[in-house]
């Protein structure tokens, strides 16, 4: 875990690079992962825990009937989340995380472990989504670490 902190730190350094994520499932994990190296507010503006839908409303701006027709659990959120926390924030990188991290709320359509991790760039924009297991406290460590991996590959 720390090699990947320790090369996203280097890398956002080195090229210069900013910043911003909208987490739901993981809570600020991934906020905690990018800000333990001294030095991170070279690179990170702006981490916003969206828990609840009247907050990625209200303060993310994703559309309400966005949410009741794909769920908050959904590639169109996740996409939303990282395009709107890097146009808030006017960073190069917006990190958007939504998921199921249990032990409750999984469905049969989307099961706990159910994650999807959205980078958006001005001119890239990724969306993945992620079947992890484990308990709670896992399921939002391998997200967090799985959107530090990706982010990697795009800086």
């Amino acid at each position: 875990m720390e090699y990947i902190v320790t090369q996203t730190h280097n890398l956002l350094i080195k090229n210069k690079k900013s910043i911003a994520v909208a987490e739901s499932c993981t809570a600020g994990f991934l906020s905690n992962l990018l800000t333990q190296i001294p030095g991170s507010s070279q690179y990170f503006i702006l981490g916003v825990i969206a828990y609840s839908n009247k907050a990625k409303e209200n303060i993310l701006k994703i559309p309400t009937h966005i949410i009741a027709k794909k769920g908050a659990v959904s590639k169109n959120v996740a996409k939303l989340l990282a395009k709107s926390v890097r146009l808030m924030a006017k960073t190069d990188f917006g990190i958007g995380i939504t998921g199921i991290a249990g032990p409750g709320g999984g469905s049969k359509e989307k099961p706990v472990g159910t994650v999807f991790i959205a980078i958006d760039t001005k001119n890239k924009k990724i969306c993945n989504k992620f079947n992890f297991s484990g308990s709670r406290t896992t399921i939002r460590k391998k997200a967090a670490l799985k959107a530090l991996e990706l982010l990697n590959k795009l800086i």
